[in-house]
């Protein structure tokens, strides 16, 4: 039976297990990938978007295709080509004869769950369609303003291994992603499962819940507690791949040319929420906000040239950050008590 969405309001423990009902219906479909998953629910549950990163045959499409059938959510894909326009994504307006008037034709971003795939091979200017929709999440068109459907996630994939004919992503949309998740080649026993399920018969997945009542998981989420010295760590960990030398890391300063900038700080804190909620609790801990980190920060650091002659990538500096400024203790509950009551 579903949980209505004032239920939810209600009891926070009913978010972790309808987030753990969808889940399993997903992995009824979708094998392996379990950190994945994670951070696509996690995307979900603080209204982020979210740049995967792997090779083709990985699932990608099928988990977000899955995922959209378990929120009763619509779903669309576009394949990035070097030929697409704006138009494409966006829409465009169309003249009726009969009418003889324009008509608004809404493109395909008008979705709950959109995937864009392999997005870096399109030409900047249709990156620049999706700027406004990803912060905003409304599309301007001939002046007026068309509001994309709640819940909006943007899930776009990219190809490591393909450089011909693609294009690098601009700094500002790929900032607005809230994480980049790596996702690698499953296990010699996960693939057994997978040609298994694939040459099989088809899963039916069920629905487990609306996208209203998701609506109301991710408002339940901004209740969840944040100890002021875990956003101070935040801020400390963002301010170090700025100014490493601030921080003791001045042998890392040759290696960065820009830092993440103000919306890292941000999503690692939505991010811990939506973490916080999925395993239960209804405060944030240090590693809810630890395990983020490299999903969040990897993709906002631009290196130096400097840096790709040696061999050290965003991973590696991201490491050497955290491993300079640990986490702080743990938030005592009798805190968590006094702030929810304050």
């Amino acid at each position: 039976m579903e949980s209505s969405p004032m239920d939810i309001d209600r009891d926070g423990e009913a978010i972790a297990e309808l987030m753990r009902r969808v889940l399993f219906e997903v992995k009824r479909v979708v094998v392996g990938q379990d950190h994945f998953l994670e951070r696509v629910m996690v995307a979900m549950l603080a209204q982020g978007h979210l740049l995967v990163e792997g090779v083709p045959g990985l699932a990608k499409t099928l988990t977000v295709k899955t995922l959209a059938r378990t929120i009763r959510g619509s779903f669309k894909r576009i394949q990035f080509t070097p030929d697409l326009v704006p138009a494409d994504l966006i829409g465009t307006r169309i003249w009726n004869q009969r009418t003889g008037e324009f008509a608004t034709s809404l493109g395909p971003v008008f979705t709950n769950l959109l995937l864009a795939d392999e997005i870096n091979r399109a030409p900047a200017k249709v990156q620049s369609a999706l700027l406004e929709v990803m912060q905003e999440r409304q599309v301007t068109i001939a002046g007026q303003a068309h509001h994309v459907p709640e819940p909006f996630l943007v899930m776009a994939t990219q190809n490591p291994i393909e450089t011909e004919g693609t294009y690098p992503l601009p700094e500002a949309q790929v900032d607005r992603f809230m994480m980049k998740v790596v996702v690698g080649y499953p296990s010699d026993e996960e693939e057994f499962v997978i040609v298994q399920r694939v040459t099989g018969p088809e899963i039916a997945v069920g629905s487990v819940c609306s996208t209203e009542q998701l609506g109301a998981l991710q408002r339940q989420c901004r209740r969840i507690y944040v100890d002021p010295s875990l956003i101070q760590h935040a801020v400390r960990l963002v301010a170090a791949t700025r100014e490493p030398a601030r921080f003791g890391l001045a042998d890392q300063a040759r290696f960065v040319t820009f830092g993440a900038s103000p919306r890292a700080t941000i999503a690692l804190i939505e991010g811990a929420r939506a973490l916080a909620c999925l395993r239960g609790r209804r405060y944030v801990l240090p590693e809810d906000l630890t395990d983020l980190v490299p999903d969040v920060l990897r993709h906002r650091i631009v290196l130096s040239y400097e840096a790709l002659a040696e061999g050290v990538d965003a991973d590696a500096l991201v490491r050497r950050i955290m491993k300079q400024l640990p986490a702080p203790e743990k938030p005592l509950e009798s805190h968590v008590d006094l702030a929810e009551q304050a």
